[in-house]
C-alpha cells in the first residue's frame, strides 16, 4: 500500500515540537532531494557513487574517497561556521599518490595558512569549518591518520633538542647529509629554519682591510618558537624550503686565507644546503695592488699604501634577497701618509665595514647577525677588523680584531663566518684567516 499527503507545510496546532515519523520508522529523502535548515551535526554524506580521480571542488556536507592513480589536489569550499568535509583513502596507496588539500584564498587548516597533504596509506580525514583564527580544524581520530605522520623524522649533523624537546637542531660544522627518514602530514610542519653562513675572507697584510663576513642566510618558520635575525628571509617565498623524504648534501664553506708579505686575503668559500648559498666573504685588500677590497657575501676593507686609500668590496655578491652582507670599509690615509696608514673594517652580515680612522686606528668590522634558532642568541658572520700604523680596528660577532705595530691581528672564529682581522705593516705578525662557516636546521617536533 503507499500512501500520499500533498501539503505545502506542517505545523503544529500547539506548542514548539513537531515530529514527523514514528518509533522504528525511518524518515527519507528521495533520490535527488535535497534538504535545508536541518543543520548537521559531525557527520557527512559520503559520496560512495563517485570515487575520486582527479582535483576537484569539495561540497560542504559531503565525504569523498579517493581512488586516484596520481598525485591530486581537493580544494575547500570557502569556509562558514560549522561546514564538513571528510575523505578517506579508498585506495590505499595515498603514500605514493599524495593527497593535496587547499584551503580557500588566504583561509587557514588548523591555525595555517598552507595546504595540507595527506601522505599515510589509508588516511582519513574530517574537517569542520571553526572560525577565521584556526580556520578548518581536524576532527578525525583515527590511529591511521595520527601514527608517524606529525612531524619530521630526520637525522644528520649533530642533533639537540631545544624549547623543553618542542623542537630538534641540526648543527653542521663540516659537510655532511641531512636526511629525512618520513614527512609530516602538515605542510607548514615540512618547512625547516635554517641559518647558512658562508666562510670568513681572510685578512690583508700591511696596513690591509678586514676579511668580510661569509654570506649569511636565515629562513625561521613562523610556527618555531625562537628569535630569528633581522635577515629572516620567510615571505619571500623562494628562500623557503619544504623537505621531502630524502638526502640533502649539506656543504661547509672553509675561512679565506691571510694575505701574507702585502698581499690581499682571499675570499671565504661557499656554504650551502638545499640548492641555497650563501657566498664566502671577500678578501681584505693590502697596501699593494690596487687596494680595494674583495666582493663577497659581505665584503673586504680596502687597503692603504703609497699615499693611496682603497676602497672596501661590495657585498651581497651574487645578489639575494633579504641581502646576504654588506660592504667594506674604506682604508684611510693621514697627513703623513709614510707613518698614518690604516686598513678599512670587513663588512658584516647586517652593517657595512667601518671606515678606518685616519690618524687614530683602523675600521671596525660591521656588525654581524644575531639568531637563537641552536637554543641560545649566538652573533655570527661579522667583519674582520682593518689593520692600522696607529691602532687596531676591532672586530664583531665572529670577525678577528686587525693588527697595529704592537699586536698581532686575529682570526675570524670557526665556524662562525667571520672575517680575519688585517695587519699593520712592521706589526708582529702576519694578517689572520676567516672563519669557517655553519649550516643549522631546526623544526617542530612535538
Amino acid at each position: 500500500m503507499t500512501s500520499t499527503i500533498k501539503v505545502n507545510t506542517i505545523t503544529t496546532e500547539s506548542g514548539s515540537t513537531l515530529t514527523v515519523g514514528g518509533c522504528g520508522k525511518t524518515v527519507a529523502l528521495a533520490s535527488g532531494a535535497s534538504q535545508t535548515g536541518f543543520g548537521r551535526e559531525g557527520s557527512v554524506n559520503w559520496q560512495t557513487g563517485s570515487l575520486k580521480t582527479t582535483t576537484f571542488t569539495a561540497v560542504s556536507g559531503e565525504g569523498y574517497f579517493i581512488n586516484q592513480g596520481s598525485a591530486i589536489t581537493m580544494n575547500l569550499p570557502a569556509g562558514s561556521a560549522g561546514a564538513i568535509v571528510a575523505v578517506s583513502d579508498y585506495a590505499r596507496n595515498f603514500a605514493t599518490y599524495n593527497l593535496t588539500i587547499s584551503p580557500n584564498g588566504s583561509e587557514k587548516i588548523g591555525g595555517v595558512a598552507e595546504d595540507l597533504t595527506l601522505n599515510v596509506n589509508g588516511q582519513a580525514l574530517t574537517l569542520v569549518y571553526v572560525d577565521s583564527t584556526k580556520g578548518w580544524i581536524n576532527v578525525q581520530n583515527a590511529e591511521d591518520t595520527e601514527t608517524g605522520s606529525a612531524f619530521i623524522s630526520a637525522s644528520g649533523g649533530t642533533e639537540t633538542t631545544v624549547n623543553c624537546g618542542v623542537c630538534k637542531v641540526h648543527t653542521f660544522t663540516g659537510p655532511g647529509n641531512f636526511v629525512v627518514s618520513s614527512i609530516s602530514s602538515c605542510v607548514a610542519n615540512n618547512i625547516i629554519s635554517y641559518t647558512i653562513i658562508g666562510g670568513g675572507g681572510g685578512g690583508g697584510d700591511n696596513d690591509g682591510g678586514g676579511g668580510g663576513g661569509g654570506g649569511y642566510r636565515e629562513v625561521k618558520n613562523p610556527i618555531s618558537p625562537y628569535t630569528a635575525s633581522p635577515l629572516d628571509g620567510y615571505p619571500v617565498i623562494p628562500n623557503r624550503v619544504t623537505v621531502t623524504a630524502a638526502s640533502f648534501p649539506i656543504v661547509i664553506g672553509g675561512g679565506g686565507t691571510l694575505g701574507p708579505a702585502g698581499t690581499p686575503g682571499t675570499n671565504g668559500s661557499n656554504s650551502s644546503g638545499f640548492s641555497i648559498t650563501s657566498a664566502g666573504g671577500g678578501g681584505g685588500a693590502s697596501e699593494c695592488g690596487t687596494r680595494n677590497g674583495l666582493s663577497g657575501g659581505s665584503g673586504g676593507g680596502g687597503g692603504a699604501g703609497g699615499g693611496t686609500q682603497g676602497s672596501g668590496g661590495a657585498g651581497n655578491t651574487p645578489p639575494v634577497s633579504p641581502a646576504q652582507g654588506n660592504a667594506g670599509g674604506n682604508a684611510a690615509v693621514g697627513p703623513t701618509p709614510s707613518s698614518q696608514r690604516n686598513g678599512g673594517g670587513g663588512g658584516g652580515a647586517t652593517a657595512v665595514g667601518e671606515v678606518a680612522q685616519a690618524a687614530s686606528r683602523g675600521g671596525g668590522g660591521g656588525a654581524g647577525a644575531t639568531s637563537s634558532i641552536n637554543g641560545t642568541p649566538t652573533g655570527r658572520a661579522g667583519g674582520g677588523g682593518g689593520g692600522g700604523r696607529q691602532g687596531l680596528g676591532p672586530a664583531s660577532n665572529g670577525g678577528g680584531s686587525g693588527g697595529d705595530p704592537g699586536t698581532s691581528a686575529v682570526e675570524g672564529t670557526t665556524n662562525t663566518g667571520g672575517g680575519g682581522g688585517g695587519a699593520a705593516e712592521g706589526g708582529p705578525g702576519d694578517a689572520k684567516n676567516g672563519g669557517s662557516g655553519i649550516v643549522i636546521i631546526r623544526y617542530k617536533v612535538a
